[in-house]
């Protein structure tokens, strides 16, 4: 009697030619990993790179440019760049005028709308920020630049285009996006804004001074991007006359200014922190009458007004804080 064949399992498949069985299960598993590397895989982009289009394009010139962009050829031609490019010599990269900056045109000619095709200084351009400035660099390296690699500025991809417009003359110098530094500044510096409308401030909203003469926002080798090694240095480029040297030093004037002073403002006068006698107190509250408590009672319209409490508080007294040159001045009264 002929044996039959046994039932095929299901949960295997064979392969005859191969003489192999293999389990359903396996199968399946790898086939699912395969779909997924494949799916992982780069996919080939039908529009070139920015830097492919570039290195295909040529330079077409300023009159083609600004056959198309007549109304920023026209804010241009005023700008400090214009009147440099003008007068550049041939075979210069200035002489280039709008592709000097831009890159080549020829493939933007041919689809105007890619903004792969051309270097594009907004935050929408798919040109990466750290190219843009790169760009700017080629003829603003070194000076106050030179610290910008690795500035505060920097390392929050802030763009060179975000506080200079060299398309347009909208300020007096530096070509800004803003009429002063200061309003290019408040942009982003939103709290400094706040700070310099307290009662008391730094002459900035007067025009007595602009925040570029206490930080350089191209970058700096000290922490806030001052202009000086250090804050006292650079508060006594004004206040001259609080450098000394005294023969008697108030520790935390030599230390900081500002361990009593706010930087932009206060609403306490001096740009205090805080206001006297409580500021120094804060330091002074070890024995004697400065660890005295004081209430509403030692108010000048109280039942025992304390000196401390009027007018200069502290100061009625001990007048030279900052310092004192007289012999007798080791408590700052002279």
């Amino acid at each position: 009697m002929r044996k039959k064949n046994p039932a095929p399992n299901p949960q295997f498949i064979s392969f005859p030619f191969l003489g192999v069985r293999y389990p359903r299960l396996l199968l399946w598993v790898s086939g699912l990993l395969l779909a997924i590397s494949c799916s992982e895989l780069p996919k080939q982009s039908s529009q070139p790179s920015l830097h492919e289009a570039q290195a295909a394009a040529d330079y077409v010139g300023e009159q083609v440019c600004a056959s198309c962009h007549q109304l920023e050829f026209q804010h241009w031609s005023h700008t400090a760049h214009a009147n440099i490019f003008q007068q550049a010599t041939a075979q210069t990269l200035a002489a280039r005028s709008c592709e000097a900056c831009h890159g080549p045109g020829s493939e933007h000619l041919i689809n105007p709308t890619d903004l792969n095709r051309i270097v594009a200084f907004t935050r929408r351009s798919l040109t990466p920020i750290k190219q843009q400035n790169a760009i700017c660099l080629q003829c603003h390296r070194g000076g106050k630049r030179i610290h910008w690699p690795g500035s505060s500025h920097q390392n929050n991809d802030l763009s060179c285009s975000d506080c200079h417009n060299p398309m347009a003359k909208l300020s007096r110098q530096g070509l800004l996006t803003e009429n002063s530094i200061n309003q290019t500044c408040f942009n982003c510096h939103q709290q400094q804004r706040a700070e310099f409308r307290k009662r008391s401030h730094m002459p900035l909203p007067e025009g007595k001074m602009s925040c570029v003469d206490c930080h350089n926002p191209h970058g700096s080798a000290n922490s806030a991007l001052l202009n000086a090694l250090t804050i006292n240095q650079l508060c006594y480029r004004c206040h001259s006359e609080k450098r000394g040297p005294f023969i008697w030093e108030h520790a935390p004037v030599r230390e900081n200014c500002l361990n009593c002073h706010q930087a932009h403002g206060s609403n306490h006068e001096s740009l205090l922190v805080t206001t006297r006698p409580f500021l120094c107190q804060s330091c002074h509250s070890n024995r004697g009458h400065p660890n005295d408590l004081l209430t509403t009672g030692q108010l000048p319209g109280g039942s025992l007004p304390d000196a401390r409490l009027m007018n200069r508080s502290c100061q009625n007294c001990h007048l030279q804080v900052h310092g004192s040159n007289h012999p007798s001045g080791v408590r700052f009264h002279r």
